[in-house]
């Protein structure tokens, strides 16, 4: 593994959030003044390929990285924040429901987050 593959693993895996990769691109760039975001692209597809990160996509918002803990997200519909949740594992469940190995899952849940909800109960007062 590359240098740069290293720090941005490390980037990730040290975050509290779920980055883009400008995002990381931006924490590399003080690890390596010399790194461009093409650099990052292909390390985060490389990561990705080898199972040490997770590529959370969402519609209409660029794909954010996160570390590989065992986790599912909540995902606004309306402004795309997506916010880890720990649920019951459900890999056992699922496998039995299923007739082909499953390597893992991704489960999303969609919903309106509080400031969406207030924003919206603020346009519906004549506020913001």
């Amino acid at each position: 593994m590359t240098k740069n593959a290293e720090y941005i693993l490390e980037i990730i895996n040290s975050s509290k959030m779920h980055l883009t990769a400008e995002q990381i691109y931006l924490a590399l760039k003080e690890k390596n003044e010399k790194a461009v975001l093409a650099t990052v692209y292909n390390n985060l597809s490389y990561l990705h390929r080898q199972g040490l990160i997770r590529k959370v996509s969402v519609e209409g918002c660029p794909d954010r990285y996160d570390n590989i803990t065992r986790h599912d997200h909540l995902v606004c519909r309306k402004c795309g924040k997506l916010s880890d949740i720990m649920l019951e594992d459900l890999t056992e469940k699922l496998q039995r429901q299923i007739e082909i190995p499953m390597l893992s899952y991704d489960l999303k849940i969609n919903y309106i987050c509080d400031e969406c909800l207030k924003k919206n109960d603020d346009s519906l007062q004549g506020g913001g």
